[in-house]
Parts: C-alpha cells; sequence; structure tokens
C-alpha cells in the first residue's frame, strides 16, 4: 500500500466522521457517536491490539492488507451486539488480553499465516474486544450511533498500525523487519503484563 493510497484512506475516514459534527446537539447520537468513537482510543489493550493487527496485515500484504482489518471490525461489531444484547461471553478480559500477547507475537514472529487463517484469528479476538465495547456503553448513548463510533474508532487505529508499518518498511528497508518485530515482542510482553495484572 503506498503513501497515496494512505492518504486517500485517512481523508476518507476523516470525511466519514465529518457527519459527528451534525450530531453536535442532538441528544443520544451525538452522545453515542462520540463515546463509541473514544472507547477504543482510551484503552491500552485496545490500542495495542488494533495497532498490531494493522501491522500483521501490513506484514501479510496483498490482499490481507484491508481484509484482516475489515474482518476484526466487522466481527467486533458482532461481538458488540452481544455485549449490548446482555449475551454472556466467557473469558472476555483474558480473551482481550491474550489478543495483545498473540498479536504482538505474529508481529514479532513476522508470521506468514495464510489470509483464512490470519482472518479467523482476528476475527477470534474480535468477538472478545466487541463485547467488551457493547457491555461498556452508556445508558444514554444511542445504540446505533455508538456503534458506528466505535468502528471508526477501531479502523482508525488499525490504519495507524498499517501506516507505521509503511513508515517503517521505507525509512528503514533493511533494519525495518527488527524494528516492526521487536516492537510486535514488546507489545507482546505488554500483553502478558495486562493478562497477569502488572499494566
Amino acid at each position: 500500500m503506498s503513501f497515496a493510497t494512505l492518504r486517500r484512506l485517512g481523508l476518507t475516514a476523516a470525511l466519514v466522521l465529518l457527519p459527528s459534527v451534525a450530531f453536535a446537539h442532538t441528544g443520544d447520537h451525538s452522545s453515542g457517536l462520540a463515546h463509541g468513537f473514544a472507547h477504543p482510543i482510551t484503552g491500552l489493550d485496545h490500542i495495542l491490539a488494533m495497532v498490531m493487527v494493522g501491522i500483521f496485515a501490513w506484514q501479510l500484504g496483498g490482499r490481507a492488507v484491508w481484509l484482516v482489518p475489515a474482518t476484526f471490525v466487522v466481527v467486533m461489531a458482532l461481538g458488540g451486539v452481544l455485549g449490548i444484547s446482555g449475551v454472556e461471553v466467557p473469558f472476555v478480559e483474558i480473551g482481550i488480553a491474550l489478543s495483545v500477547v498473540v498479536l504482538g507475537a505474529a508481529v514479532a514472529f513476522g508470521a506468514k499465516a495464510p489470509l483464512a487463517a490470519a482472518m479467523a484469528l482476528v476475527g477470534f479476538f474480535a468477538i472478545f474486544h466487541g463485547h467488551a465495547h457493547g457491555m461498556e456503553m452508556p445508558g444514554d448513548a444511542g445504540r446505533l450511533a455508538y456503534g458506528i463510533g466505535f468502528m471508526l474508532g477501531t479502523a482508525l487505529l488499525h490504519l495507524g498500525g498499517i501506516a507505521i508499518g509503511i513508515v517503517i518498511g521505507r525509512l528503514a528497508d533493511r533494519n525495518g523487519p527488527a524494528v516492526t518485530r521487536a516492537a510486535g515482542a514488546l507489545v507482546g510482553a505488554a500483553g502478558v503484563g495486562i493478562l497477569t495484572g502488572i499494566i
């Protein structure tokens, strides 16, 4: 994915977010969109996992660059519906922490998984992230607006991960993989810290 393509994706994301301005004084819509958008970007575990999804997708290349993040967002939305509906999903917090560990390890080891396996992996973890978002939705938030907000926030974190991969690749062709893998190892270690309660 070139810088020009990345710029176009960023512009598209910004245009998608513009309608939130129209919700400025409409109660639940504004609350829902703002809360939903903010939720993914305020939790360390979610930020780390989402950025790793983006870098993992970039490492895989080809169609994975958009299919892997898109799979996460779609399945996360389904997990969100489960959370909003009060459907229990076991081990949500453990699943979220493990997503940071596993995705960090996938990046650290430069895993070259088949596309279907990569999509299944991120989709599995997306259920836990989505369920947590749904369960934590504020009572005064509009459900649809909240869901759109957290999907947009997550997608932008994915774009951030892809951008990090591109920048590392462009700035350090020889050392880029080592830098990327070191970042994955650090994130995986942070995931262990989250899992054990140290972080």
